[in-house]
């Protein structure tokens, strides 16, 4: 029966990596299509909220006993520390703006190292060799699956700039997720958190859309920043039945169900080491779908960051924290 219930947890684990990876690449076709950074953001949260609430209500409905409910202070440091995962979305999405996704994925990975360094700091506790290791593998890693050693290749500055922005939200989500308020049920808690998300996003597309339509100094504060005009306008409704619900289903409610139905049938290590599979699946889909040129030395340095990820979590360690963050052995 363990053996039974460790294979699904595996199917869950990868399914929801799988779906998850396959994000980027609907959002590099919505700009294609002519949608915007903000629009596409608004449109995944709205939606994702919505989907989230009739799950709640289903799960309350039909479940046999009392579900726990969070208290307003538990409410307000959830959603404080949700505003990472609206972070995380708008920060990766501004990044496949500049760059590709086969890259901008690459990028978001590096929340990798960045968890051994987080880690190191609330432990206050050098990390130990092998996790030095499995760092210097992943920065190799990264600088072959970016391609960079090839003079010719430039990448925008502001896209490199996004998406280790996003890797450290990224980092931050996973660290809040699986610590703060865990006596609540998943999709209580996934709520709260992704209102918290909302209300960056929100904040967002004001002062990168609606605002700069009636405030001069607004749209000149934009236009100084992205030299874009094309994003000064109304907001497209288009976006909720043409992307929303992809975006949506694909980002912010089925991946982190699943993660929550396999993670505790796989243990995190094990989980950890699956739930990579986002990183090829992104950059598969980009070469199919988008056409994203990828070479042997990139898919060379993906398989380096996959090792230095599974070289973290295979060892048994005392405590799991969350993917990817794990007590410092004593």
């Amino acid at each position: 029966m363990e053996k039974k219930s460790i294979i699904k947890g595996v199917i869950f684990v990868a399914l929801g990596a799988s779906i998850f990876g396959m994000l980027a690449t609907f959002v590099k076709l919505s700009y294609k299509d002519g949608y915007t950074t903000s629009e596409v953001t608004t449109a995944q949260f709205i939606l994702g909220l919505l989907g989230l609430l009739i799950l709640n209500v289903i799960q309350t409905k039909t479940s046999k006993k009392e579900l726990a409910t969070p208290t307003g202070k538990e409410i307000k440091i959830l959603m404080l520390a949700g505003t990472s995962l609206g972070c995380t979305s708008l920060f990766y999405y501004l990044c496949v703006q500049y760059i590709n996704v086969s890259i901008a994925i690459v990028l978001l990975m590096q929340s990798v190292w960045f968890s051994v360094v987080v880690e190191s700091l609330i432990s206050k506790k050098f990390p130990n060799a092998r996790k030095v290791v499995a760092t210097i593998i992943v920065l190799v890693g990264t600088l072959l699956a970016t391609n960079l050693i090839n003079l010719e290749v430039k990448l925008d500055w502001r896209g490199l700039f996004w998406g280790l922005m996003a890797a450290a939200s990224f980092t931050a989500t996973m660290f809040t997720s699986n610590t703060l308020v865990t006596h609540i049920p998943v999709l209580r808690k996934s709520f709260v958190m992704l209102s918290g998300g909302a209300v960056i996003v929100f904040i967002f597309l004001f002062f990168a859309q609606i605002g700069p339509l009636h405030f001069e100094a607004l749209k000149s504060f934009y236009l100084n920043f992205t030299e874009n005009t094309q994003h000064i306008r109304p907001f497209d409704f288009s976006i909720l039945y043409t992307y929303g619900f992809i975006l949506a289903l694909f980002g912010t409610i089925i991946p982190p169900t699943l993660f929550n139905l396999g993670f505790p049938r796989t243990g995190l290590g094990l989980g950890s080491i699956i739930s990579s599979l986002e990183l090829p699946v992104s950059v598969t889909m980009a070469f199919i779908l988008l056409g994203e040129k990828v070479v042997l030395i990139q898919w060379l340095g993906i398989l380096f960051i996959l090792l230095a990820i599974v070289l973290m979590n295979l060892p048994a360690k005392k405590k799991a924290i969350s993917p990817g963050f794990v007590e410092v052995e004593k």
